[in-house]
């Protein structure tokens, strides 16, 4: 993916480069998860997901905990029992089991609970950030604005397109 993209981005580089007689390309770079790390309202929703998981967590802890000590009980037990005790402790010990699993799928999955709530919460914050990159791109007459956080891989910036500092500035003063 990251190789990707940096083709991709080579590729815009060569091309805006190509362009003779035409404006020189002018592009900056934003650290986006530097303003997310900074910003108050990505704080609060950051610590209600980490509430959540913790919570969710516990559960599942809880519900570990409890397979064990059946399984331990059971383990006690099983050369005494019978053969038709044994198969009911080891089917209600699989039962438990998938029960532990779909819970953690339900909660930790790739389209569980977890990733919704991230979405339902981190979204509208990146949406304000995202616009803000697009309004300060435009007034500042930026062609492109690369994200330094993620996949992206800059060989080289300079600091002076560095505009994470100004759309933090806007992010906090940002008025719907």
């Amino acid at each position: 993916m990251k190789a990707r993209i940096f083709f991709l981005l080579l590729a815009v580089l060569m091309l805006a480069g190509t362009h003779t007689g035409l404006a020189q390309a002018k592009i900056g770079w934003v650290n986006s998860q530097a303003i997310m790390d900074k910003l108050p309202e990505a704080q609060d929703a950051q610590r209600q997901l980490d509430n959540t998981v913790s919570q969710w967590q516990g559960e599942l802890t809880k519900m570990q905990t409890d397979w064990q000590k059946k399984y331990d009980e059971y383990d006690k037990k099983k050369l005494i029992l019978t053969d038709q005790l044994r198969a009911q402790s080891e089917k209600e010990l699989q039962e438990l089991d998938k029960k532990i699993a779909d819970y953690r799928t339900k909660k930790f999955g790739q389209n569980g609970e977890l990733f919704t709530k991230q979405n339902e919460l981190m979204k509208p914050v990146q949406n304000k950030i995202f616009k803000i990159i697009q309004d300060i791109a435009k007034e500042d007459g930026y062609d492109y604005v690369f994200d330094k956080s993620g996949d992206v891989l800059l060989l080289y910036s300079n600091d002076k397109y560095d505009l994470t500092a100004k759309v933090f500035e806007r992010v906090q003063n940002y008025q719907k």
